[in-house]
C-alpha cells in the first residue's frame, strides 16, 4: 500500500455517507466479555485528515486526566449521539466544534469506518473528513488538554503498530498502539483510537 493514500483512494474505502454502518461493532468478540450488561451507547467520533504539504495530519486530542470515560487518553474528538443531533455525522461535527472549536464549515465528511466497540460501553461510528488546514482550535479546557496533529503517514505504516500485553478484567489481553511519533510519552496512541485507525488501515488495504 502506498504511503500517503490519495484522497479519492480513501474516500473509495469508506463507507458511503448515506449508508451509515449498523451492523455489530467490528471488534465485538475480541471485549464482548468486558461489556457492560446495560445496552451500548451510541456515540460518533471525527477522524480528521488535514490536508499538509507532505500528506495528510490526523487530528486527535488529549482528554483531560479527571474524565470519567478514558481521562488523559489520546482520542478523536467525539461522544454520544445526543436526541437533538440530526445523525451520526452531526453529533461527530457537533462534539468537534465543543471539543476542539473547528467551526463546521471547515469539516467536509468523506464516509464512515467500521462501528467500533469500547469497554466503557460505548458503539462509536468513526466519520472520516477532511478539516481545512487553516482551522483554528479553541479547545474546552474541561476535556481536552491537548490538540496536535501525527502525519497519516505513520499511523498507516505497518511496522509502527504493535501488541501489547495487558492485564485488564482479570484476563491477560493484548492491547493496540502506535510507537513514539514525536517523543512525547502523554501522546501515547493506544486503545480504541488505534483500533480505529487500524480498520481505516485495513480498509485501504482491500480497497
Amino acid at each position: 500500500m502506498q504511503a500517503t493514500p490519495t484522497l479519492a483512494r480513501i474516500a473509495a474505502a469508506l463507507h458511503p455517507l448515506a449508508a451509515v454502518p449498523a451492523g455489530p461493532a467490528w471488534n465485538l468478540d475480541e471485549i464482548a466479555d468486558l461489556l457492560p450488561g446495560a445496552a451500548a451507547v451510541p456515540a460518533a467520533v471525527l477522524v480528521g485528515l488535514v490536508p499538509r504539504r507532505d500528506g495528510f495530519g490526523v487530528l486527535l486530542t488529549r482528554r483531560t486526566e479527571d474524565l470519567r470515560h478514558h481521562g488523559g487518553q489520546v482520542s478523536f474528538p467525539g461522544g454520544r449521539i445526543e436526541p437533538g443531533d440530526a445523525d451520526a455525522a452531526a453529533a461527530a461535527i457537533r462534539e468537534t466544534h465543543e471539543e476542539v472549536g473547528i467551526a463546521a464549515a471547515d469539516i467536509a465528511p468523506l464516509g464512515w469506518l467500521d462501528p467500533l466497540a469500547t469497554v466503557t460501553g460505548f458503539t462509536v461510528l468513526p466519520l472520516v473528513a477532511t478539516i481545512a488546514p487553516g482551522y483554528r482550535v479553541r479547545a474546552d479546557p474541561r476535556e481536552v488538554a491537548d490538540v496536535f496533529e501525527v502525519p497519516l503517514a505513520f499511523l498507516l505504516a505497518e511496522g509502527n503498530l504493535r501488541r501489547v500485553p495487558l492485564d485488564w478484567g482479570g484476563k491477560p489481553r493484548m492491547v493496540l498502539e502506535f510507537g513514539d511519533h514525536d517523543g512525547e510519552p502523554a501522546r501515547r496512541i493506544w486503545g480504541a483510537t488505534a483500533s480505529i485507525l487500524l480498520n481505516l488501515r485495513q480498509r485501504l488495504e482491500v480497497a
